[in-house]
């Protein structure tokens, strides 16, 4: 599968984003998606997830009330709603997905990843 993500940007503290992640290929509903993000100088590290079904939904400890994820399998879309943003939310954001229709933190599961987007979040 393909993935292109977009809706980064630049905001204010305490603004909202949404990102979205478009993909191509068939069977987009067996896959596990993510967020990931990436700060200067930082190492990659998991956001949000979701199961193909969209019932399981982990999110790291930094974004948890803040962010949502969600997917339309019939579009083949995945989502990141984010509110409240700090500027330590500052990254560029990577959409990725797995051939494994649950859903994990680890980075190696997943097989395909976006672009990445920018996002940055001004005091």
């Amino acid at each position: 599968v393909q993935l292109q993500a977009s809706g980064g940007g630049l905001v204010q503290a305490g603004g909202s984003l949404r990102l979205s992640c478009a993909a191509s290929g068939r069977s987009f509903s067996n896959y596990g998606m993510a967020w990931f993000r990436q700060a200067p100088g930082k190492e990659r590290e998991f956001v949000a997830g979701i199961s193909w079904s969209g019932l399981s939904t982990p999110y790291a400890d930094s974004v948890k009330g803040r962010f949502t994820i969600s997917r339309d399998n019939a579009k083949k879309m995945m989502y990141l709603e984010m509110n409240s943003l700090k500027p330590e939310d500052t990254a560029v954001y990577y959409c990725a997905a797995r051939t494994v229709t649950w859903v994990t933190r680890e980075e190696a599961a997943f097989g395909s990843w976006g672009q990445g987007t920018q996002v940055t979040v001004s005091s």
